[in-house]
C-alpha cells in the first residue's frame, strides 16, 4: 500500500539544533513535530526516579510497560509527558544528558520506542528528529537529514541554553558531555547514529535559524 502522509527525517549530533529546526518546519507546514530524544529523556527520567538499573533487563521491561509519553503541542512549545505529568523541563537538566545516551543505547528501550515512533508517523505528515530517523524509523521517509556542526558551536549553545536556565555548569563539563555523548550513540550496537545513503547533509555551524529552514524547506518543495 502507498503511503499518503509525508515523513521528514532529521539525524544528527547532539546540540546541533535538530530540534529547533525540526519544529519550524512542522509550524511552517502544519506537520506534527516527534522529538524522539525527548523519548528517550523521558525513559531516563523515569529510570533514574524509580532506581532502575540499566543493566537488569527484566526490571527494564517491566518499566517500559509503565512509560507512556505524549506530545502536546501549544502555541509557546510542545509540551513532553510523561504518564500524564509535563517533564517538558526536567530531561533536559544535565543528570538526564549525562545517562540519556547509556539509556538509549539499551536494546530494550530501542526497540520500545521506535515501536511507538512507528506508530506516530504511520497516518500522519511528521518532522522526527533523532539518531536513528532516517534508518531505523523511517527508512522509506521521502525526506532524510543529516545534521552537524562544530564540535565548540554545538558545546556554546548548549551553554547558553543551560545558563539561560539557570543550571550551574561549566563550558568543560559540556564539551566533555557531548563528546562522551557520541562516542556511546556513534558505537552502540543497536541503531547506531549513522548518516543514511540517501540523506542530505546540514552543517549549520554559520548558519542562522532562518536559513537553515529555507534549506530544508526548499528541499521539501523539490520533493513534493
Amino acid at each position: 500500500m502507498v503511503r499518503e502522509n509525508f515523513i521528514i527525517a532529521i539525524d544528527g549530533f547532539s546540540s546541533c539544533g535538530k530540534s529547533t529546526v525540526a519544529k519550524s518546519i512542522a509550524k511552517k507546514l502544519n506537520f506534527v513535530f516527534v522529538d524522539s530524544g525527548a523519548m528517550y529523556r523521558a525513559v531516563t527520567l523515569y529510570f533514574l526516579r524509580n532506581k532502575i538499573s540499566f543493566t537488569d533487563s527484566e526490571a527494564i521491561n517491566s518499566a517500559l510497560e509503565n512509560i507512556h509519553i505524549d506530545f502536546i503541542p501549544n502555541t509557546e512549545k510542545t509540551q513532553i509527558l510523561l504518564n500524564g505529568e509535563d517533564i517538558s523541563d526536567e530531561i533536559r537538566q544535565m543528570e538526564v544528558s549525562e545517562k540519556v545516551s547509556e539509556v538509549s543505547a539499551i536494546k530494550e528501550v530501542r526497540r520500545a520506542m521506535v515501536a511507538q515512533q512507528q506508530q506516530l508517523g504511520a497516518r500522519r505528515d511528521i518532522v522526527m528528529d533523532g539518531r536513528d530517523i532516517g534508518t531505523t524509523v523511517f527508512p522509506d521517509a521521502d525526506l532524510k537529514l543529516f545534521m552537524t556542526a562544530d564540535p565548540m558551536v554545538r558545546a556554546n549553545r548548549r551553554y547558553t541554553e543551560l545558563m539561560a536556565k539557570g543550571e550551574r555548569v561549566t563550558l568543560e563539563e559540556i564539551i566533555e558531555n557531548l563528546a562522551h555523548r557520541d562516542n556511546i550513540d556513534s558505537t552502540r550496537e543497536e541503531s547506531p547514529l549513522r548518516q543514511a545513503e540517501d540523506a542530505i547533509v546540514l552543517d549549520n555551524s554559520n548558519l542562522t535559524q532562518q536559513q537553515q529552514l529555507d534549506f530544508v524547506l526548499n528541499l521539501y518543495n523539490q520533493r513534493k
